[in-house]
């Protein structure tokens, strides 16, 4: 049996049983009542038959006379008349009337005068009024004894007993029983009705699930979404976040966010609207992180539940992007240099076939002084890394081709071999291709200058341009959707927040030197601890030089 018809037979019955108990309740109370209205209304009859001066004065002429009254007189009397015409008018049993020795001066059957009454008439003589359920000659009936006092006063001289038959009494108890009755059925029917009511209400909530199902959608709900590594964020249609696993929060930088509007939740407007919208498919910057957010509606049937979004952190995946980008460049330009590095020993080994030795050996000298390739990037010998090396001078070609001269700063001193390279080279393309992509667009001049150090075991990187500098420095690595403008640059984008996440993880940094503007462009440094290994001919020189 399913729950809610479980919950509406046990409404149902506990409303039957609750009736059940009020109906007898009220039915003892109701045979209360008509037994006390009969035993009310034999006493006040009995006391004005008593008070009768008609009654009084015969009734103390009967009990003075020592004899037995005669029945035929009594027949005929006038106390048997009175009490018959008194039985009839007030429909009750009887109307008895009594000297002081119980003889019956009036009675319902004729045959029972001048006889002595069954019940005891002790209490009428005492002066006591008494009503009680007695069974006589006539059978059992409510009855009320009151004493007859003699017309000058002093003590009772008879009684008057009137009665009336238990049938009678309870000539309503049919009509009360049907009205208890029909507010029985309507209780029960009304409580039938709103518990149906209950479980439809119920099942509307619960979208038909019964409650042993939501504990098992709970558990599975609880295994699967907390074990996930994407967070999940549940809103209703009023955009009121209904599910927010930890690591939804985690991403999101919020805490207690179940119960709480979307809007509430002091999430940037971009992330809020990526929420309440259609999501981010191609990664949004959240704080120091790379989200990707996607957002599906949620039905069931044809009614619409609200939305769920699963944000996934993609930072490691964007990182990862970034250094296979300057891998490939790094790979580029390898392939470049092996080509150049070919064509040269080729035309070597054509000077030597044609017996031109001193030209051959001339064209060698040439070639050990500049290197295998020349990337026409001034100051290029400064950085003592090789990769670093090859790395700039891809950049420097790809930055020609877009009319931007890339240069190497003549402050650059690096001299050591960089271990963590795919770091390095992923946070300075950051830096070269946004400053490329600012001066591409700004008038001549436009040149690129970068700056290569060593500090110990850090790297440290500027990279400054001639382009027209940045709008807004206090917001250049705040979260926001990436943008197609080629003028939006530096922090547009994931670029810079990717690589200060970089650099953070190092502890070092990445922060803008100089916004730029009014005619020159901006300048923007990074520091990267632990990256850089330092040539041990260094050390020595150096502690030559000191001593």
């Amino acid at each position: 049996m399913r729950f809610a018809t479980r919950m509406l037979v046990v409404q149902v019955a506990t409303q039957v049983a609750v009736v059940a108990v009020c109906t007898a309740v009220f039915a003892g109370l109701g045979v209360q009542q008509l037994k006390a209205e009969a035993d009310s209304s034999a006493l006040n009859i009995a006391r004005s038959v008593a008070e009768s001066p008609q009654v009084r004065d015969l009734v103390a002429e009967y009990s003075a006379d020592p004899g037995t009254p005669d029945a035929t007189t009594l027949r005929d009397g006038v106390l048997q008349r009175y009490a018959a015409d008194v039985t009839e008018r007030t429909e009750g049993l009887f109307v008895v009337i009594t000297d002081d020795h119980g003889i019956r001066l009036a009675h319902p059957d004729p045959d029972r005068l001048g006889q002595v009454v069954s019940t005891s008439f002790a209490d009428a003589l005492a002066g006591r009024e008494v009503v009680t359920w007695e069974v006589g000659t006539l059978g059992e009936s409510a009855r009320a004894k009151v004493p007859v006092y003699p017309p000058d006063g002093g003590a009772p001289v008879g009684e008057v007993s009137v009665g009336f038959e238990r049938a009678s009494v309870f000539d309503d108890l049919p009509t009360l029983i049907g009205g208890i009755a029909v507010a029985v059925l309507l209780a029960v029917a009304i409580g039938a009705l709103v518990a149906l009511l209950m479980r439809r209400r119920l099942e509307r909530l619960t979208l038909g699930v019964q409650p042993e199902e939501l504990a098992a959608l709970v558990q599975t709900q609880t295994a699967v979404l907390e074990s996930a590594d994407e967070g999940v964020v549940a809103l209703d249609d009023a955009g009121v976040v209904r599910v927010c696993t930890a690591a939804a929060e985690r991403l999101l930088g919020v805490t207690d966010a179940v119960g709480r509007p979307l809007a509430d939740l002091a999430l940037t407007p971009v992330v809020t609207a990526a929420l309440a919208g259609a999501g981010a498919s191609t990664g949004l910057p959240v704080g120091d992180r790379v989200v990707f957010i996607d957002v599906r509606p949620v039905r069931r049937g044809s009614r619409t539940l609200g939305r769920v979004a699963v944000l996934r952190d993609r930072t490691d995946v964007a990182a990862l992007s970034g250094r296979l980008d300057s891998v490939r460049a790094m790979g580029d330009a390898l392939r470049v240099q092996r080509h150049e590095n070919a064509n040269r020993l080729h035309a070597a080994v054509g000077l030597l076939d044609a017996d031109r030795a001193d030209e051959a050996r001339a064209f060698l000298a040439d070639l050990v002084d500049r290197g295998s390739v020349d990337w026409a990037v001034p100051g290029i010998e400064l950085v003592g890394d090789a990769m670093l090396q090859s790395f700039l001078g891809a950049k420097a070609l790809a930055a020609r081709e877009r009319g931007v001269a890339l240069r190497i700063s003549d402050d650059t001193f690096l001299r050591g071999t960089v271990d963590d390279v795919e770091d390095v080279v992923a946070v300075l393309g950051n830096l070269i291709d946004n400053a490329v992509t600012a001066t591409a667009s700004a008038p001549e001049p436009r040149e690129v200058e970068v700056a290569v150090l060593g500090d110990g075991d850090a790297v440290v990187l500027t990279v400054s341009d001639t382009g027209t500098g940045i709008a807004d420095a206090d917001v250049v690595f705040a979260a926001r959707d990436r943008v197609d403008d080629p003028a939006a640059v530096h922090g547009l984008g994931i670029g810079l927040p990717l690589s200060r996440e970089f650099a953070r993880r190092r502890d070092g940094d990445v922060w803008i030197v100089d916004p730029g503007g009014d005619g020159h462009g901006a300048v923007v440094a990074a520091r990267l601890p632990g990256v850089l290994r330092r040539a041990e001919g260094i050390h020595a020189s150096r502690a030559g030089d000191a001593e």
